[in-house]
């Protein structure tokens, strides 16, 4: 009886650390990915947004992996936001990859708040 307890009681603590460890990563990237993506939507050339964007759509790809329901839907728009801001700013299309800038920003924010109100 006392192993099935200790057994029951390490499952426990490690699905505990797994999620908290889970919510760490998550925050580090969605917060990185949202200054980036803030960045990219303030740019001064086409330049900066693609360069911007890139780091924000590999961070919130990142935030992406654990995320689920509301969160990831918005992390997923998010990036494909982020991945218009980069092919528009190659383009030199600068007007159009900011818009596509602010649109990331908007769904990894929300991102960001359907995170916190489930938690």
């Amino acid at each position: 009886m006392k192993k099935i307890a200790l057994v029951v009681s390490a499952l426990l603590l490690s699905t505990n650390v797994a999620f908290a460890l889970d919510n760490i990563i998550f925050k580090d990237h969605s917060n990185v990915a949202l200054d980036h993506a803030k960045n990219a939507a303030t740019a001064e050339n086409a330049t900066e947004v693609v360069h911007h964007a890139g780091a924000a759509l590999e961070h919130t790809l990142s935030a992406s992996i654990s995320a689920k329901g509301l969160v990831k839907s918005h992390l997923d728009e998010g990036a494909k936001e982020l991945q218009k801001a980069i092919d528009q700013g190659r383009l030199g299309k600068y007007n159009s990859s900011i818009s596509y800038s602010q649109a990331a920003v908007a769904h990894i924010s929300a991102a960001n708040s359907a995170h916190e109100g489930s938690h």
